[in-house]
């Protein structure tokens, strides 16, 4: 409670954001502090932008199966619990 207190006495105090950029040159302005965590992921991600996330496909190896239909589950529960129809 008294560290709350002390921080609204102290009002709000700017805050200065400063990281490295890839040359390990300290950037702080939020624009290029943005660009450097978007490059960051789309390494990590194995992407070259973020435009290109969104249009990824993912291929698996299980084959597009339809849905079942009600009548499907319905009469799967009922062979689960041992009542066939």
């Amino acid at each position: 409670m008294y560290r709350g207190i002390g921080d609204f006495k102290k009002g709000c105090q700017p805050r200065t954001y400063i990281i490295e950029d890839a040359k390990g040159n300290l950037v702080s302005d939020f624009h290029s502090i943005l660009d450097r965590w978007r490059n960051h992921f789309s390494q990590l991600w194995n992407t070259h932008g973020v435009n290109y996330v969104r249009q990824t496909e993912i291929h698996t190896a299980e084959p597009n199966v339809p849905e079942p239909s009600a009548f499907e589950v319905e009469m799967g529960v009922e062979k689960m619990k041992g009542h066939s129809h």
